[in-house]
C-alpha cells in the first residue's frame, strides 16, 4: 500500500488535474445539458471505469506499447477520432422517423451513455500515456504489489474526479433547468453535444504523443 504521504501528494496532483477544464469535463457538461444530471453521471461512470482500465494497462506494461510502437498509438488515436466523429454526426442528425419531431426524439438509455463515456475514454491513447507518466512517480515496488498500488491510486483519482465533476454536473443541470424553463425546448442541446464530440474528434485526430 502507498504511504499516507504518497496518497496526500497524489491527491494534490489529482485535484489540480481534475479541476482544470478538459475534454472529460466538457463532455460531461454537454451531456448533462443535453439530457440531464443522470446522463451526466452515466457519462462520468464510463469515464471512471476507463481510468481503471488505463491504470491496469499501465501496471501490466501494456501502455508502454504506445511509446514503443508509434503505429499502435496512431491506430487507437484514429479509431477514437472516428468514433467521436460518428457520435457527432448522430447528435447533429434529427430523428430518422418522419413522424418524430426534434423535440420528441427519445433520449439515449443510460446504459448507452455509460458505454459512450467508457469507449471515449478507452479510445483516447493520451489518457494511457498520462497514466503511464503520472502513476510511476507514486509507486514503490518495495511496498507490495504494483498492481494493487496502481488500483489504489486509480481509486483516489476517481474519487476526486467524482467530487469535482459531480459538482460540475449538478451546477450544469441546475443552469440547464433554469434555461429550459424560460425558453422553448429546441435542438440546441443536441447541437451542443455534437459540437463537443466534433471538437474532441478533431483534437484527437491532430494529437501527437507529446
Amino acid at each position: 500500500m502507498p504511504t499516507l504521504q504518497t496518497l496526500l501528494l497524489f491527491s494534490v496532483a489529482c485535484l489540480a488535474l481534475t479541476a482544470t477544464p478538459g475534454p472529460d469535463m466538457l463532455l460531461i457538461t454537454s451531456r448533462t445539458v443535453s439530457q440531464g444530471r443522470t446522463a451526466g453521471f452515466a457519462t462520468l461512470g464510463g469515464i471512471l471505469l476507463g481510468t481503471y482500465c488505463h491504470a491496469l494497462a499501465a501496471a501490466l506494461g501494456l501502455a508502454k506499447l504506445f511509446v514503443l510502437v508509434p503505429a499502435a498509438y496512431d491506430t487507437v488515436r484514429l479509431l477514437g477520432a472516428a468514433y467521436l466523429l460518428w457520435l457527432a454526426v448522430k447528435s447533429f442528425r434529427p430523428g430518422t422517423s418522419p413522424s418524430v419531431s426534434p423535440e420528441q426524439e427519445p433520449p439515449l438509455s443510460h446504459q448507452r451513455i455509460f458505454l459512450q463515456g467508457l469507449l471515449t475514454n478507452l479510445l483516447n491513447p493520451k489518457m494511457a500515456l498520462f497514466v503511464l507518466a503520472l502513476f510511476p512517480q507514486f509507486l514503490d515496488p518495495a511496498r507490495g504489489s504494483v498492481i494493487s498500488q496502481t488500483l489504489v491510486l486509480a481509486t483516489e483519482l476517481n474519487l476526486i474526479g467524482l467530487l469535482v465533476n459531480g459538482g460540475v454536473i449538478l451546477l450544469a443541470s441546475h443552469l440547464a433547468e433554469r434555461f429550459h424553463s424560460t425558453t422553448r425546448r429546441a435542438r440546441w442541446p443536441s447541437w451542443l453535444l455534437g459540437s463537443v464530440f466534433l471538437a474532441l474528434a478533431c483534437r484527437l485526430a491532430l494529437a501527437s504523443k507529446h
